[in-house]
């Protein structure tokens, strides 16, 4: 069996909510699908890029990814995951995200995510099981959105500018060179960019190059190498942008996790 054949089993919507757990080897890529549920996409170990029509997002293991019903999406297993999944009815969605987003996980929300995959079903009502499953909920509900998202523009024209800061990370060129590469005019290009990704030029790189910072990080690369390669002045320069984003410097931020 194909280590994806079965997705469809975990969330046909019998039950209001539903843990699953897989663990799955770096470099493993998802096969694109849905949900009829939405998802609570966690790792509690490893880390995890996430592609959608709407973008891409870096889920590390103090973050989730929030997948509402019928979104498309491939994932991809940047180191070794061991992946916990929440799937909801959609009965059960009050309060809960409406978009694609990435979470902060908390200490008793990761607990109640463990606790969740080990839950027998279906629960009994007004069982231990079942309402540890509804404080997952409710903790999911106060969970605080994170900026780890990289939205993908509409026009052809952006799509390629977004494809060259990807792939030239250090591209140190701003808004009025880039404006004459594309014959428009810098504030027009600017709010071009905004209307399409909801970023300014600025934050989308930092996102870009944060996202891609995470990848390599994850991957063993040296904080030096990472910064210098991403077009950083100083290796602290970059320290300081990705604790301001993460909330922990890059040398300490996979062993917080």
């Amino acid at each position: 069996m194909n280590r994806f054949d079965d997705l469809e089993l975990y969330d046909r919507g019998v039950l209001p909510v539903v843990g699953k757990l897989r663990n799955y080897p770096a470099g493993l890529e998802s096969p694109r699908h849905q949900h009829p549920t939405a998802q609570l996409l966690y790792s509690v170990e490893g880390l995890m890029w996430v592609g959608t029509e709407r973008g891409q997002w870096i889920v590390p293991p103090t973050r989730a990814i929030w997948l509402p019903i019928g979104t498309w999406h491939q994932v991809k297993m940047v180191s070794p995951v061991r992946m916990r999944n929440i799937f909801v009815r959609q009965d059960m969605l009050a309060g809960l995200p409406e978009q694609c987003c990435v979470l902060e996980v908390t200490p008793l929300l990761r607990e109640l995510v463990l606790a969740a995959v080990d839950v027998a079903l279906p629960c009994e009502p007004g069982s231990r099981d079942e309402r540890v499953m509804m404080l997952a909920l409710d903790e999911i509900r106060r969970a605080k959105v994170l900026p780890l998202s990289l939205p993908q523009p509409a026009s052809p024209a952006l799509q390629r500018l977004c494809a060259v800061w990807l792939d030239h990370p250090d591209d140190a060129r701003g808004a009025a060179e880039w404006a004459r590469e594309l014959a428009l005019d810098p504030r027009t290009l600017q709010r071009r960019f905004r209307r399409e990704t909801g970023l300014s030029f600025g934050q989308w790189r930092r996102q870009a190059r944060l996202m891609q910072a995470l990848q390599r990080l994850a991957c063993g690369d040296s904080v030096l190498k990472v910064a210098l390669d991403l077009g950083y002045a100083s290796p602290s320069a970059f320290a300081t942008m990705f604790k301001r984003e993460l909330g922990a410097p890059p040398s300490s931020f996979f062993a917080a996790s």
